[in-house]
């Protein structure tokens, strides 16, 4: 039986940190062997919210370094950028037609984005991302889409744009389904509910051993916790959300001395320290090949590249066809 089809995609922001890790890639990785999956490069998606774009290269290729270091296949899933395949304009131009700017005002993931970037004036790009998104996923005829909670609206436009294609011209598209991440988001450093890089909460995956010690070092924990020897709640320490994933064999211990009061913040900090840098170790070891083969990682790119523009005209010829364009 043929696999099912995911299309899974990232903004090009530079490097990417353990929250990307934990809500995407690990996921991916996991999923490229059950599926066929294709992973695209969202340029254009960064110009809804910044019109700046003069280190979108470069932040491609350090975004592509990351994704080939934490352990997706190229041969077995294609990487793409979504400038370098008109047909995604051209699918979101059609596709625009299908939904009315009610709906998309409607969106809270947009609502939330305006809210936390300080966005006074949304732009028509902007309010329709999601229409885009929608045509990225069905231009390979997605199935189904990993995503975090928060994307989960974005999938439900999607089905809906794919319904009423399907019923206007014909059936071309399936209705993806959305499939969440179990541990969708890791805390920032700060507290903050999300990592995020202009937050500076964030420990990358490019960070070496002594880079991740400082960072983690100045993570916040319990506010009750306040000496060695105060018991202390685990469940509201960010420092012991990132032991439940990094070090899971020792979470008990490491909850029974917090409560206790036995285990301090700062050994606390030091063992999940250790446990993260080994995690990253053959991380970085792999960054540092593909940084030192460059010609290798832009090769990679653009064999992604051809084999996306093949099923993206196939699907746009079968658009065509329905519609009666030719």
């Amino acid at each position: 039986m043929a696999k099912k089809r995911i299309l899974s995609g990232m903004r090009p922001t530079g490097k990417l940190h353990i929250g990307h890790y934990v809500g995407a890639l690990e996921n991916w990785v996991k999923l490229q062997d059950e599926y066929e999956s294709y992973h695209l490069i969202a340029d254009y998606h960064v110009l809804t919210t910044s019109l700046k774009n003069d280190d979108m290269y470069e932040n491609t290729i350090e975004m592509v370094i990351d994704w080939l270091a934490t352990g997706l296949d190229p041969v077995k899933s294609p990487f793409f950028r979504q400038s370098q395949i008109k047909e995604h304009t051209e699918l979101h131009l059609l596709f625009s037609m299908l939904v009315t700017a009610a709906r998309l005002e409607r969106n809270p993931t947009v609502k939330e984005q305006v809210r936390d970037l300080h966005i006074e004036n949304v732009s028509y790009g902007h309010l329709g991302y999601p229409v885009l998104q929608s045509a990225d996923i069905l231009l390979y005829k997605g199935e189904a889409v990993p995503v975090g909670e928060d994307q989960v609206p974005h999938v439900e436009i999607t089905r809906e744009i794919a319904r009423r294609f399907n019923s206007t011209y014909g059936k071309v598209f399936p209705e993806p389904e959305a499939l969440l991440t179990k541990f969708a988001r890791l805390p920032g450093l700060d507290g903050n509910a999300k990592m995020s890089k202009s937050l500076n909460n964030t420990i990358l995956l490019s960070d070496g051993k002594e880079e991740v010690e400082k960072r983690l070092r100045k993570a916040v924990t319990d506010p009750q916790k306040v000496r060695r020897n105060d018991p202390g709640r685990p469940d509201v320490c960010l420092v012991f959300t990132y032991h439940k994933k990094f070090n899971e064999s020792e979470v008990n211990e490491i909850r029974a001395g917090c409560e206790s009061g036995a285990l301090g913040c700062v050994d606390c900090k030091l063992k999940c320290t250790a446990k993260i840098n080994t995690f990253l170790e053959p991380i970085i070891e792999k960054r540092n090949y593909y940084e030192n083969n460059l010609d290798e990682v832009k090769d990679i790119l653009h064999d992604g590249e051809m084999r996306g523009k093949i099923v993206a005209e196939q699907t746009m010829d079968d658009v065509h066809k329905a519609m009666k364009f030719g």
